[in-house]
């Protein structure tokens, strides 16, 4: 054996829930999960004897309780964008589309090693919060399509240990932008994995439904995947996601297609916004909402009430639809902050869209993990805790899913095929309550909190 994690809480089918009792989980020398047994106290296999039970293992984990849970998923970020906020100026406005002015400027200079040196530092602050699958767009609206092959060298370094899809975006258009539709080809024809759009950034109407059609076409011709910007705008009038559902429909790519942001369906009324409702649980489409860019950029036209921008979640969810939640930007001209910590999207998301029912809160982490992964298309071989499924993980100190939320807890290991990519170790604060008393930890949990 590989890896040993003993006494650990397992999360239920779906990610949300919690199975009685505690498991110990043995990764084979092939990285993959080869048994999942109730817990055993040290020596019990001793006293009944050797047989059936594993071989030593190189690593072993006492979980203490804690939750081994399928690692993060990040649905949508931009690798090519992060960490070049106020390079060459800062957003001064905070709007989306001033953000977009910036980063024009800003990718003028872009350069192999530029792109490759900020990214690699964003992925390394992701696998150490647990992160080990992602989506990145990658602006193709640049001629020399510099980011895109920065990024894809990237894709193949990590590879052995972190899952890097890369989205063909093109940040300024299809149709509008020129030779946009060429740059979307050729991107994809060097290894895009996604086939991007932004429809609600063309020109007319007219060109953002073209550009969806192109896009959706090039995806069919190619056996890939599609993820568009779609009406990341307050305009109650920008409805390219129906565009979007109806050819994830007639083409048969289904889960295959994402509208990310659909921002634009905050303001939508309620007797289209349940037509809508209808046609994308039928399409099978997956939502990604970003709670962070959603709430900084979108409503700042507004005066009061000041529209927040995020998408129907609550609704969409109960619809049958599939929603994610993910970071987007991270210190980039349309956010100065962030660290691609997913359970603080999933937490800022989980407030923002009002998932405060107690079905719901657990709900959030499962945007970042079991729903994100069907964003992305992970299968069974790829993500999950199971027998036969990878030896990747990330080991939380908490409970549950809605303690890990509650608690915003850092990982105390990140796992990947058995190998050990990060580890936390623990930092607890010690109160001295009343003052003078001998000091206590403080973990910020309550005993009524925990699992049968």
């Amino acid at each position: 054996m590989r890896m040993t994690v003993r006494g650990a809480r397992l999360p239920e089918a779906g990610g949300t829930g919690v199975r009685p009792g505690l498991y110990d989980v043995h990764v084979g020398d092939d990285g993959r999960i080869a048994r999942i047994r109730p817990h055993e106290a040290h020596g019990a296999h001793r006293a009944r004897g050797a047989h059936g039970s594993p071989p030593p293992a190189a690593v072993r984990i006492d979980a203490d309780g804690g939750l081994l849970s399928a690692p993060f998923v990040e649905p949508h970020i931009h690798l090519d964008t992060a960490l070049t906020a106020g390079d060459p100026r800062p957003n001064t406005s905070g709007t989306l589309w001033e953000g977009i002015a910036c980063w024009s400027a800003r990718k003028r200079t872009l350069t192999r090693d530029d792109v490759l040196a900020r990214a690699t530092e964003v992925l390394r602050w992701q696998a150490a919060q647990g992160v080990l699958h992602v989506r990145t767009h990658c602006d193709v609206t640049d001629p020399a399509l510099t980011a895109l092959e920065a990024l894809l060298e990237l894709r193949d370094r990590v590879r052995d240990f972190m899952t890097l899809q890369i989205t063909a975006f093109p940040q300024e258009g299809i149709v509008s932008f020129p030779g946009g539709e060429a740059l979307l080809r050729e991107a994809v024809a060097r290894g895009a994995d996604v086939v991007g759009a932004i429809p609600h950034y063309e020109d007319t109407r007219e060109d953002g439904v073209a550009s969806l059609g192109i896009a959706f076409a090039l995806a069919e011709e190619h056996g890939l995947r599609v993820d568009a910007h779609c009406d990341e705008i307050d305009d109650e009038h920008s409805r390219f996601v129906e565009v979007l559902a109806a050819h994830a429909l007639r083409t048969g790519l289904r889960d295959r297609a994402t509208a990310s942001h659909t921002t634009a369906m905050g303001s939508y009324g309620g007797a289209y916004s349940l037509k809508l409702q209808r046609l994308l649980a039928r399409s099978g489409i997956n939502l990604v909402a970003n709670p962070f860019a959603n709430l900084n950029l979108q409503g700042r036209f507004d005066a009061y009430p000041k529209r927040r921008g995020l998408t129907q979640v609550k609704e969409m969810l109960a619809a049958g639809v599939n929603v994610a939640f993910g970071h987007d930007d991270v210190m980039d001209p349309w956010n100065a902050l962030g660290t691609g910590n997913p359970l603080q999207t999933a937490l800022v998301g989980l407030y923002a869209a009002q998932l405060t029912g107690a079905a719901e809160i657990p709900e959030a982490f499962a945007m970042v993990t079991t729903r994100a992964a069907r964003v992305l298309g992970l299968t069974d071989a790829e993500y999950g805790i199971a027998e036969g499924g990878p030896g990747s993980f990330v080991l939380l100190p908490a409970p549950t899913p809605q303690e890990a939320l509650r608690r915003q807890v850092r990982p105390r290991l990140v796992a990947a095929h058995g190998r050990v990519v990060a580890e936390t170790p623990p930092a607890p604060a010690l109160l001295s309550w009343p003052p003078g008393a001998p000091p206590e930890e403080v973990d910020f949990g309550r005993g009524q909190s925990e699992p049968p």
